[in-house]
This record gives structure tokens, C-alpha cells and sequence, in this order.
């Protein structure tokens, strides 16, 4: 019994480098999927009160301040309040996120190709949870709101401030991507400058014969 535990542990202790291209996978179709929802009307209103609460997304609308008034559920249709959207620019900045999205998801898939452009997905994949993780602070539909229930407000996430907190593990997959990525990096320009320096050794020791 001792043994087969051991066994197991053994493993599951060598899985690491499959644990890493599993996350670097979860990680890109996280980005792809959701950066391709972007395209679509129910999801760019979903992200409104983030992005209109936000001191620098809310530059990109044109009636931030004006957002409460118009939102939806998901799945439901209200042409009126559809045509706004439009107007505010909601469709408009939601399609530029969700083309930064998918590039940053494929970069993530190319590090297997592209040592440099895998590197540079892994490295912005571990910046973006930073600003999404700021509309817990941002974002007052993050909590709980004061409806005459005794629990409200911090720290009683709501279900958009749940969803916000999750990016805290795409946070730490990111580093652990990165990580990979640099070390991946840091060989391929070692091996370069190890060949460059040979072929210029080379070159010295033709000239002096």
C-alpha cells in the first residue's frame, strides 16, 4: 500500500510540466472565448457597469454616467435600450476588447512556435487580471447592495463581483506561464549568443592562420 502511495505521489509530483501547457491552454481559451463573446450584444452589455465606473474605460463611452438606465438581462430584447447601447459606444468598445482579447489568447497558443510571441502572450495575460481585479474597487454592482438585508457591501461580493474575483487564479496562471515563457526565453538567447560567439571565435582563429 506504501508503495502504490508512493507511486502516486511520485507522479504526480513529475506532472508539473503537463500541469503548466494545461494551464497555458486553459488560460488562451479562456481569453478566446470570452474575447469572442465580446462580439456580441448580451455580453458587451453584461461588462457596462465595470467599464462605466471605470476611471479610464469610461472615456470610451459616450453617456457613462447614464448606464443604469439601460441595462438588460441576459437573453432579454429591448430595442430601445439596445439603440442606446449603440449610441453609447458599448457595441464599439466591446468589439476593441474582444480583438485585445483574442490576441492575447492566440500569443498564448504560439509559444510552442514563437518563444518571443508566447512570452509576450503570457506576460499580458498576467498584466490583465490586474485591471479587472480593480473593479472590485472600482465597480459598485461588485457588491452586495443595500436592499434591507443585513449583509451587504464588503465583503459580500454579487454575483458580477464573484465572477471578478476568479481572476485572481487567471492572475497566478498568468505568472506561472510567464515564468515558463522566460525561462523558455532565456535559453533560445543564450543559445544564440553561445552560436554567435562560436562563429566569431571561428572567424578569429581563420584570420590569425
Amino acid at each position: 500500500m506504501r508503495s502504490l502511495v508512493d507511486t502516486v505521489l511520485a507522479r504526480l509530483g513529475a506532472s508539473d510540466r503537463l500541469g503548466l501547457a494545461l494551464m497555458r491552454v486553459a488560460v488562451a481559451v479562456i481569453f478566446l472565448w470570452i474575447g469572442a463573446l465580446k462580439f456580441v450584444p448580451y455580453e458587451a452589455d453584461s461588462i457596462t457597469p465595470f467599464v462605466a465606473n471605470n476611471p479610464v474605460m469610461s472615456l470610451f463611452y459616450k453617456h457613462p454616467d447614464q448606464y443604469r438606465a439601460h441595462l438588460t438581462r441576459e437573453g432579454q430584447l429591448v430595442p430601445a435600450e439596445r439603440a442606446w447601447q449603440t449610441e453609447n459606444n458599448t457595441y464599439g468598445f466591446s468589439t476593441g476588447l474582444g480583438v485585445v482579447e483574442l490576441t492575447i489568447g492566440t500569443l498564448v497558443l504560439l509559444d510552442p512556435i514563437s518563444v518571443p510571441l508566447g512570452f509576450l502572450g503570457a506576460l499580458l495575460a498576467f498584466l490583465t487580471p490586474f485591471v479587472t481585479l480593480s473593479f472590485l474597487v472600482t465597480t459598485p454592482e461588485a457588491w452586495v447592495p443595500a436592499l434591507g438585508d443585513a449583509e451587504h457591501g464588503f465583503p459580500y461580493l454579487s454575483g458580477a463581483g464573484r465572477l471578478v474575483l476568479k481572476d485572481t487564479a487567471i492572475l497566478a496562471g498568468g505568472l506561472l506561464i510567464l515564468a515558463d515563457s522566460a525561462r523558455s526565453l532565456r535559453r533560445k538567447l543564450a543559445a544564440r549568443s553561445q552560436k554567435r560567439g562560436a562563429v566569431e571565435t571561428k572567424g578569429v582563429t581563420v584570420a590569425a592562420e
